[in-house]
């Protein structure tokens, strides 16, 4: 009889590939926004809420599609690009306010949030099943993987990644986003048990009020977004980095004149290419040259020719005083990584601390990044005095941003490893 181990088959389960009412009509004009208002509002309980965007296709990251879902409401679909008015985005707060006093479920709460408080939809209050999945330590915490833990169900999630501002949307696809809310609510219940078991019902509650509180938050803008160019770490001169600070510029100025995603008009590859070779010759490159590169001859690309070679002349055009520094001051910590030298104290305390941390987290079955932000700790930790009283802790973590229940959890492990 053979020793070798029987691999063990992965469970079936059921697959959900039609909603139980079928697939609903599309909400796309202002009456039946308006009848679909009416009909949510008589629902009761919860309000399951989900978005599509259009990620890797568009330059903006509005909803396309908003799927909400009440208990004797059924399904809604709505169209806020087909409700949009002069070329603003649509205004749903009319929506948002007939379901202001009920809880909403959604997954991912901080992907969805800005989308929604884009159109004035703005929760009171709100349980987000994939935060929930995290506090419970659940090792995958997708929607898919979470439906068929909990509920032994299977969702396609096939049409995840897809362009979501086609029009008109395929039948498939409205299913697919039908069912993505259709039991989120039973979804919600499971997860409400396991953490009530696990006592860490409070500290869910006190993250969903958080992320409540800060969902109407302005955007913060990245400093010099162009230096997160994919391959720029083979740019080595301040020319090349104006290369690719010209190029960047000049593509994202098409990209949001066409609203469209700006690697679909120029890869980053493509641009980091350009400038380690202009590193070397120091002149524009003349159109073979630029053809070399494989991203410039791409369609989407080769139409723009002009556009490049007038980005790169600008580049080479500027005066030394007007090149990029390589390094950048931060605005934050540095990484931990480089504390050693410069700041030694600052480093023992993280070398002490850290790893407590992530030791305590690992006991309380949390991931260490939800006890406790990892910008939280580095901030707390840098430049930080030689000694700390429970008080002066409990005032620098909560102006920082930590919750009651992060504070009570770490506190003493940060004192005890100070």
């Amino acid at each position: 009889m053979s020793d070798l181990p029987t691999e063990v088959a992965a469970p079936t389960y059921p697959v959900l590939t039609r909603p139980v009412e079928g697939i609903p009509d599309i909400v796309d004009t202002p009456a039946r926004l308006q009848d679909a208002i009416s009909v949510l509002a008589a629902g009761s309980g919860p309000v399951s809420i989900d978005t599509e965007r259009a990620h890797g296709f568009r330059y903006t990251a509005k909803a396309y599609l908003i799927q909400v879902r009440r208990a004797g409401a059924a399904t809604h679909l709505i169209d806020p690009v087909a409700l949009e008015q002069d070329d603003q985005v649509a205004d749903l707060s009319n929506l948002g306010g007939a379901l202001g006093d009920a809880e909403w479920i959604l997954h991912a709460a901080s992907q969805d949030l800005p989308c929604l408080v884009e159109v004035g939809m703005v929760p009171d209050r709100l349980f987000d099943t994939e935060l929930a999945a995290r506090l419970l330590g659940i090792p995958k915490v997708n929607l898919g993987a979470l439906m068929e833990e909990a509920l032994g169900l299977t969702l396609l999630k096939q049409h995840s990644a897809a362009d979501w501002s086609r029009r008109p949307l395929p039948e498939e696809w409205l299913a697919y986003a039908a069912l993505d809310v259709e039991r989120l609510h039973d979804l919600e219940e499971w997860l409400i048990e396991k953490l009530e078991s696990a006592g860490k019902l409070e500290w869910a509650r006190q993250e969903f009020a958080h992320l409540v509180t800060h969902a109407c938050d302005p955007h913060v803008s990245v400093a010099d977004p162009w230096r997160r160019t994919s391959g720029l770490h083979a740019v080595h001169s301040p020319l090349g980095l104006a290369v690719v600070r010209e190029l960047w510029t000049a593509r994202d100025e098409l990209a949001a004149a066409q609203d469209k995603s700006p690697g679909r008009i120029l890869n980053d590859r493509a641009i980091s290419e350009l400038a380690v070779l202009i590193e070397r010759t120091r002149a524009t490159p003349t159109r073979t040259e630029l053809r070399a590169i494989r991203g410039f001859v791409m369609r989407a690309a080769a139409r723009y020719e002009n556009v490049w070679l007038g980005a790169v002349g600008t580049a080479l055009a500027l005066p030394r005083t007007d090149l990029p520094a390589r390094h950048v001051e931060q605005s934050g910590p540095p990484q931990p990584r480089t504390w050693e030298n410069r700041w030694p104290d600052s480093f023992q305390r993280w070398s002490r601390v850290r790893p407590a941390l992530v030791e305590r987290a690992g006991t309380l079955e949390v991931p260490v990044e939800n006890l406790i932000a990892p910008d939280v700790i580095k901030r707390l930790l840098w430049e930080a005095p030689a000694s700390i009283t429970d008080a002066d802790l409990e005032a620098r973590l909560t102006e920082l941003g930590a919750r009651q229940w992060q504070r009570e959890l770490v506190a003493p492990t940060i004192l005890a490893h100070w």
